[in-house]
């Protein structure tokens, strides 16, 4: 791009920002209304409850912010580019992308933008499309070239389904056709598109795999969302819990992710988790538990109760067989059970001096996943005690992953 695209496209940045909103309902609005099969794509939860519209309208305007020095914003590139290769996004969807959102920047801002700036956004566009196909396309090669890889969704059977929680069931998957399958980084997903009956379009979810690579089987953990606070239940999650059953056939693509552990660190590693966040993180665990026993780790979960607490036993095996592994538990509103069993570390929330008290190592490595809020607050808090950048490594359950610098001294634990 020339210096005068380049200027013009950071000028106007924080102006769709500020409009972001509205661009992002047109946005869809016009993708939608001219390519309906593009529903099979996108989570229409996410749709409906607005969280898709934000997301994209943050990546836009990160993506103009920083349009001169992409490498200040590469996590996001490399995460939306790992999904992408999950969906199953080809090259000749993103022209019909860039059509849409160019005109629904000039539908929304209408005399504030002329001809010139719209040509600038359309460039910036063709760049960043341009960069995605690329890193996609090693993605994808390497998704199907790998020893037990494939390409576009391959069926597995559900070997068996476990209940882990009131609301956390796992499901250990193995594939139809006998084969080898692909190996995976520690806090990599795998990605479902489930046709469910009723349905008129298929729907694709991400989730974390939860337990050792290299295994004859894969194990995703998955929490049922039912409806609360005017949200609607979740669709994938509850065909999953209530319709799935063991003999059952799901669909899913090749592990994806760039949130994963750096299995050659030696450094001490805390790892943080609010409720059903504690997936990618227990893949972590058990995979140091196995290859690296001498590691020292610090699991810290944080969930409302027991009642909804998945896999204790499991992390308190790990820890009574390892000296090593030190584990504590946050319950927000613990049950008398749990005060009789004496089942958990701590009452309310997590804060900043307990997890102090508690991390004899604060020279390692964290990783944390978990709600969004409880994310925020986690980042933060870290970061208050002077944890450097480079040692913080996150995931969240949701397109929306870019978390805000505020201090913050109480950490919800939910």
């Amino acid at each position: 791009m020339n210096s005068r695209t380049i200027q013009i496209v950071k000028a106007t940045a924080p102006i769709l920002q500020k409009h972001s909103e509205a661009i992002g309902k047109r946005f869809y609005q016009l993708l939608f209304g001219s390519h309906p099969e593009l529903y099979n794509l996108f989570n229409q939860t996410n749709q409906r409850r607005g969280i898709q519209q934000k997301a994209l309208a943050h990546s836009v305007y990160a993506a103009g912010e920083h349009i001169d020095n992409l490498d200040a914003i590469r996590p996001i590139i490399t995460r939306i580019a790992h999904k992408h290769r999950a969906i199953g996004v080809v090259p000749e969807q993103y022209p019909i992308v860039g059509e849409n959102l160019i005109q629904a920047v000039h539908d929304v801002l209408g005399n504030q933008v002329n001809a010139e700036i719209l040509e600038a956004w359309s460039e910036a566009y063709q760049y960043l499309s341009d960069l995605f196909m690329k890193i996609e396309r090693e993605l994808y090669e390497q998704a199907e070239s790998q020893p037990g890889g494939w390409s576009g969704f391959r069926d597995f059977v559900v070997d068996r389904k476990v209940k882990e929680s009131d609301v956390i069931t796992s499901f250990y998957l193995k594939p139809a056709d006998g084969k080898e399958i692909a190996s995976y980084l520690p806090g990599q997903y795998l990605t479902l598109r489930a046709r469910i009956p009723g349905e008129k379009y298929e729907h694709i979810r991400h989730y974390s795999l939860s337990d050792v690579p290299d295994k004859d089987y894969y194990r995703i953990t998955v929490k049922r969302e039912d409806a609360h606070h005017g949200n609607p239940p979740g669709i994938v999650s509850n065909y999953l819990h209530h319709q799935i059953n063991e003999g059952d056939l799901l669909a899913f693509s090749a592990p994806a992710g760039d949130f994963v552990l750096n299995t050659d660190d030696p450094a001490p590693l805390v790892l943080i988790s609010g409720g059903v966040g504690l997936t990618p993180l227990m893949s972590m665990l058990k995979t140091t538990a196995e290859r690296q026993p001498e590691r020292k780790v610090t699991f810290i979960h944080a969930a409302i109760n027991g009642n909804v607490h998945a896999m204790k036993d499991e992390v308190s095996r790990l820890a009574n067989e390892n000296p090593n592994i030190k584990s504590y538990v946050c319950y927000e509103k613990p049950t008398e059970k749990d005060r009789q069993a004496g089942s958990f570390d701590k009452e309310g929330f997590i804060d900043r001096s307990w997890l102090e008290s508690i991390l004899p190592h604060a020279d390692g490595m964290f990783y944390f996943c978990g709600p969004l809020p409880f994310m925020k607050a986690i980042y933060r808090g870290l970061l208050e005690m002077e944890i450097p950048k480079k040692r913080i490594h996150f995931e969240a359950f949701s397109p929306i992953s870019v978390l805000d610098e505020k201090p913050a001294e109480v950490i919800p634990a939910r």
